[in-house]
């Protein structure tokens, strides 16, 4: 047999080395040769201690291939300490004997190959009895199909991951890869552990994104629980999948994943609606006791749908909830206000806007429930669409039969329009102030009216054709601002706050508008809580959606999800990015949201509406009953015995409000109130000598004390 020429080659570099390590460390001690065998020693003992702690088969092979460095440092460092060349000359035989292991043993050439030497002169081949292979440690053959056996023998040439068997293979109707495995613990009682996607996957060559593990449930004639697993190996639907999903594909991937726009929901069915110009999505929570968390711009990637707030909505109910997306923005649609959608019914309620998905929104002339007149709260910035509601809701009104007064802060021109076809209208805060004051008024007259049919009186019943008198609706537009008026803000805010408490008793409901719904700016919290009980809230644009968002939850008792009303409504025209890139403006086409409001329903479910429109540079008597609904003879009557029932835009009356004393100060003006016309209040402004000895406010006193600078 001829040597092999790595065993030679290694035979004669031990033969050289020995007399190296048995004389470099006696003769040249500072040599970097010791220093090179004791570091190739170091490695050797640290590959010593990896192959020791891995568990991979061969460790010993690995130490016998790393001695010679180990055992040549050592021979190094013993040489190193003896003195001359040791007793009876030992670092020579130390360095000899570590050659003569080495040549006998040879690691580096045998053991750093394993079944692969290529044979030398190898002998002609003899004949040998074939070996008997080994019992499979599989369950015998069961009867199964020819799947479920090429499925058995993959799995056990792939060495039984997780200690299971293949029990059955199923494969899925229509594709040629995709199947189902049944897999069991090897050994009975034992619960299946470690069986990852990627152990699965291996033995058939597909990623371990095409397989799901899933637990196997109880059934008849065959066992489950934490033994049992069904293992989904799927290449081919995921395939199909990932080019052309179906629409609750696309939704369990995209969206109901969790990292999805929905996550934990699926989709129920998608639905679109042509002559509308509308795709539905509707979706339920897979679990019913959880609540949607909607990322709406996360939806609209994940459906590949413009992330537009003006096109795309989201209606949440319970644990379901609904997406719209429209062609076109559907709240830029005008829906004229008719007589027939603003006449009540039986229960005081009429059509006052639509919502995206074109129902009907309906809000109440009177409670029919509570058998009581209706407050009303509405809010928005200007040029929002407020007196545009006022409009719609004084039709409303007056078609019911009942009266109106208007008061504002400042005249316009849609308010003088409105004071044609209702009772009473003024534009200034002495105006306003004599409106609540006479209206408080009319609560204690009404309490002593007798009814006809027995002579006594009674709280008012919306309806009842045996009331002696009718609803009056007092309406406050820019009520926060008359509330902070100089002179009658202190009358205004404390006659509405009394008209809000008592006033549903007696038939009179109060309407006041403005930009805020917060005690700092007129409204305190009884008043806000009597007119959140007994209103419908409608908030237009509060000059921002964080505004509006915040303004719609302050008249709610629960903070459900408020809908956005953005400045203006724009489609998203092409790519931002690639408009940059080419220095271009961006596209103006945006669509004014004014009548685009959220209105608060009875249930605390805030809905997004477009209000109905009443167009005032048409006649507004289409809209209107003929006749204007005016107090009863009894009632006018009354007022004027109380000094109340005049023409509200005369200046302040002498003693109206407050106490007028005759006499001059010292400087001889009068310290009566001027009664002449103008300025905000619409009477005379007060000269600051002018205030009364009876202080019974905080605002009083501070101008009492401001009015010293006058003695």
């Amino acid at each position: 047999m001829t040597t092999p020429r790595s065993v030679t080659l290694e035979r004669l570099a031990y033969t050289l080395a020995a007399p190296v390590l048995a004389v470099a460390p006696n003769v040249y001690p500072d040599s970097p040769v010791n220093q090179v065998v004791q570091l190739a020693g170091a490695a050797g003992i640290g590959a010593w201690f990896l192959a020791a702690k891995s568990d991979e088969p061969g460790a010993g092979r690995k130490i016998l291939r790393w001695s010679p460095l180990v055992l040549a440092a050592a021979v190094d460092v013993a040489a190193g300490h003896t003195t001359g060349f040791g007793p009876y000359w030992l670092d020579g035989l130390l360095a000899a004997g570590w050659a003569a292991a080495g040549s006998f043993v040879l690691p580096f050439s045998r053991h750093t190959r394993r079944r692969n030497r290529p044979a030398v002169a190898a002998p002609a081949p003899q004949l040998q009895v074939a070996e008997v292979p080994e019992p499979s440690p599989a369950v015998p053959d069961d009867g199964a199909d020819l799947l479920t056996r090429e499925v058995r023998m993959m799995w056990e040439n792939a060495g039984m991951p997780a200690r299971t068997h293949v029990v059955k293979a199923t494969r899925h109707p229509g594709m040629r890869h995709d199947m189902t495995i049944l897999l069991r613990a090897s050994e009975t009682g034992r619960p299946i552990t470690g069986l990852t996607e990627a152990a699965v996957a291996a033995p058939f060559a597909v990623p371990s994104s095409d397989v799901v593990l899933s637990e196997v449930a109880i059934q008849p004639g065959r066992q489950g629980g934490p033994g049992w697993m069904e293992a989904h190996i799927t290449p081919d639907a995921n395939q199909r999948r990932r080019k052309a999903p179906t629409d609750q594909e696309r939704w369990a991937d995209k969206v109901g994943s969790p990292k999805g726009g929905a996550p934990g929901s699926e989709l129920v069915h998608k639905t679109r609606d042509d002559e509308r110009g509308v795709t539905f999505y509707r979706a339920k929570m897979s679990d019913s006791t959880e609540t949607p968390r909607i990322d709406l711009a996360k939806v609209c990637r994940g459906l590949k749908l413009p992330e537009d707030d003006s096109c795309v909505f989201v209606l949440i109910d319970g644990s379901e909830f609904l997406i719209s997306a429209f062609d076109e923005p559907p709240l830029s649609q005008i829906f004229p206000a008719t007589r027939e959608l603003l006449t009540p019914d039986a229960k005081g309620m009429y059509v006052c806007g639509f919502t995206i998905t074109g129902q009907p929104v309906k809000t109440m002339v009177y409670q029919h429930d509570k058998n009581a007149p209706a407050h009303g709260l509405t809010l928005g910035v200007s040029r929002s669409g407020k007196t545009q509601f006022f409009a719609i809701h004084m039709a409303a009104q007056s078609l019911d039969g009942q009266v109106v007064w208007l008061g504002t802060v400042r005249k316009d021109e849609k308010t003088t329009v409105l004071g044609r076809y209702i009772d009473r209208q003024g534009s200034n805060a002495l105006w306003m102030a004599r409106s609540l004051r006479a209206a408080k008024a009319l609560c204690e007259i009404r309490a002593d009216m007798p009814w006809p049919h027995d002579g006594q009186p009674h709280d008012y019943k919306p309806g009842d054709p045996r009331c002696p008198y009718r609803q009056l609706n007092v309406y406050g537009d820019e009520f926060m601002t008359a509330a902070q008026d100089a002179d009658f803000g202190e009358f205004i805010q404390k006659d509405g706050e009394d008209l809000t408490v008592t006033g549903l008793k007696y038939g009179i409901g109060f309407n006041p508008a403005g930009q805020s719904p917060f005690a700092h700016n007129g409204f305190s919290t009884e008043m806000k809580d009597n007119l959140r009980q007994n209103s419908r809230p409608v908030i237009f644009n509060m000059g921002s959606p964080g505004a509006t968002r915040k303004a719609a939850e302050g008249t709610m008792e629960n903070a459900y999800d408020v809908p956005t009303i953005p400045a203006r409504y724009s489609r998203t025209e092409g790519s931002a990015i690639e408009r940059a890139m080419r220095g271009e403006a961006d596209p103006e086409n945006g669509v004014s949201t004014g009548g685009v409001a959220v209105i608060v329903l009875d249930n605390g479910r805030a809905v997004l509406m477009r209000s109905l429109y009443a167009d005032f540079d048409t006649d507004l008597s289409e809209l209107f009953p003929d006749e204007v609904n005016r107090l009863t003879d009894y009632e006018i009557s009354e007022l004027e015995k109380r000094g109340l029932w005049f023409d509200w835009n005369e200046p302040v009356r002498p003693g109206e409000f407050w106490p007028e004393p005759d006499e001059d100060d010292g400087d001889g003006r009068s310290r009566r109130r001027s009664g002449g016309g103008g300025g905000k209040g619409g009477g005379g402004k007060r000269s600051s000598g002018s205030r009364s000895e009876q202080v019974t406010s905080p605002r009083q006193a501070l101008e009492a004390i401001k009015s010293l600078n006058n003695a």
